[in-house]
């Protein structure tokens, strides 16, 4: 065990790193989560077929180019997880804050597009299907949100070369994000 370090990140009982899995558990939440939310969506869209006249309102041009701005940054942190691993850590840094530049592209897109179908009277409480797609897109873009966030936390450390297995970590986090979404936009935009 190194000097200074917290016992949380050398012990490694499972075979499994600690801080990975971590990850692992709370994505394992996750799963639950939106799981049940995208049944419950599946289920009600099944036995509801106006849900299609109102899914044709969806702006299916903001979605499939969020889908590309998306599986974009998940290029960008494979790339600095690839060069933390290589112990380039001034190179990792700069595709952790690709990364966290096409979050905030996919929320500048998320807001004009939502602003669009608001001004239109699409509201969250117009319909089920709305509520499902605002619920379900607000939570997605909520873990967008917190993912930018805790990116721009460990490329402050990352700088300083310390804790540099976090990118990976970190890397694992936003692949479920682009997961989720790779199933959000069929469902929400593609499926009228």
């Amino acid at each position: 065990m190194g000097h200074g370090q917290p016992i949380a990140t050398t012990r490694c009982a499972s075979g499994v790193a600690t801080g990975k899995l971590a990850v692992w558990w709370v994505l394992g939440s996750e799963i639950v989560i939106f799981g049940g939310l995208l049944a419950c969506y599946i289920l009600y869209r099944l036995f509801h077929d106006q849900w299609s006249v109102e899914a044709a309102h969806t702006n299916t041009l903001c979605g499939a180019i969020n889908t590309f701005v998306l599986l974009t940054s998940s290029l960008f942190i494979v790339l600095a997880h690839k060069a933390a691993e290589e112990g380039a850590h001034l190179k990792a840094v700069k595709f952790i804050y690709l990364t966290i530049a096409g979050a905030g592209c996919f929320l500048v897109i998320k807001a004009y597009e939502w602003s669009g179908e608001i001004t239109h009277g699409f509201t969250i409480t117009k319909s089920l299907f709305w509520s499902f797609y605002y619920t379900a897109a607000g939570l997605h873009a909520l873990h967008v949100i917190g993912g930018a966030v805790i990116m721009a936390i460990i490329a402050q450390d990352v700088k300083k070369k310390r804790h540099m297995h976090r990118v990976e970590l970190i890397g694992l986090y936003w692949h479920f994000v682009d997961i989720v979404w790779i199933f959000l936009f069929p469902l929400l935009y593609i499926a009228k």
